[in-house]
């Protein structure tokens, strides 16, 4: 049975796409973007955090763990020797130490997507396929669009572009809507703040463009980053240039994922900066559909 490593799905969003939507987050990604607010998704095997203000330090973790000793603190101790094999998160009465990312089935996750059935047909939503990076787990994530369109599911897939051009070309028959991620279009900018070149993203996005007609542009807005007249106009540019591309979605930049960093035992990049305003985003938006792009917030 074909499977793959997914970290979280997320019922009833609505700003995955239209309508009501089930999320599914695929573990793996090849970015790493300095405002990214799932760091948890980039390592491509599962990971055992421990929430501090949880733990009792009752030593439960420490009897339970095939390679016993230390002090039973899973970064400290047990880093290197670790199997991930998740006997201490099991035994953690307060759920202090968690398993991001398990493995899956496509009929696994189907069986998930299909709770939810009776949302999409009242709405006009489905399933969208997030990540990380979905096209990191290529012939997963064609399992799971065809599954999806087996039963008749609204699919959608969000995805950086950052892939071979053939796994793009390849899914592409069996989405129904490409949220495709457009973060800075200066390819200098882009290698300093994701750590990869836009330039295969860009040309997939016009492979992409000339065989799929519903693709939608999404762009982060983040202040001091992307938000420059230059860029926003290069971005409007490329939305016009690529004939399948039916929107350009402006999405605020947010620090929910902040405390994530810490957490995983990582220092996040990015330096504290505000969220834009809700008035900087209108005006940007506004600018933008002077030049005729049709421009959303959101979605």
């Amino acid at each position: 049975m074909q499977s793959g490593l997914i970290f979280n799905i997320q019922r009833y969003c609505v700003q995955d796409g239209p309508g009501i939507r089930t999320t599914v987050f695929l573990k793996g990604c090849p970015l790493r973007c300095w405002w990214c607010h799932n760091p948890e998704s980039q390592p491509t095997e599962p990971e055992i955090v421990l929430l501090e203000a949880r733990c009792t330090h009752c030593g439960e973790c420490r009897t339970a763990c095939p390679k016993r000793g230390g002090d039973g603190h899973w970064q400290a101790a047990f880093a290197e020797q670790c199997t991930r094999c998740g006997a201490c998160v099991t035994a953690c009465p307060s759920h202090a130490r968690q398993m991001i990312g398990r493995r899956m089935t496509v009929d696994e996750v189907l069986a998930e997507v299909l709770k939810d059935r009776i949302f999409y047909e009242d709405s006009g939503g489905g399933a969208t396929f997030s990540g990380g990076e979905p096209l990191y787990q290529p012939h997963f994530l064609r399992g799971l669009l065809e599954a999806c369109r087996s039963r008749g599911i609204h699919t959608a897939l969000d995805t950086s572009g950052y892939a071979p051009e053939a796994d793009v070309l390849s899914v592409a028959p069996l989405v129904d809507l490409f949220l495709y991620d457009v973060k800075i279009i200066d390819d200098a900018r882009h290698r300093e703040y994701t750590g990869v070149s836009n330039r295969m993203i860009i040309e997939n996005l016009k492979a992409l463009g000339r065989v799929h007609q519903n693709i939608w542009i999404r762009m982060p807005v983040i202040p001091g980053f992307n938000d420059n007249a230059e860029q926003l106009e290069a971005a409007a540019q490329l939305a016009a240039a690529v004939p399948g591309v039916r929107q350009l979605s402006l999405l605020s930049y947010h620090r929910l994922g902040a405390h994530k960093w810490a957490v995983l035992g990582q220092t996040r990049e990015l330096p504290t900066i505000a969220p834009p305003s809700a008035e900087a985003i209108q005006r940007i938006a506004g600018d933008l559909r002077k030049a005729g792009v049709n421009v959303q917030i959101g979605g």
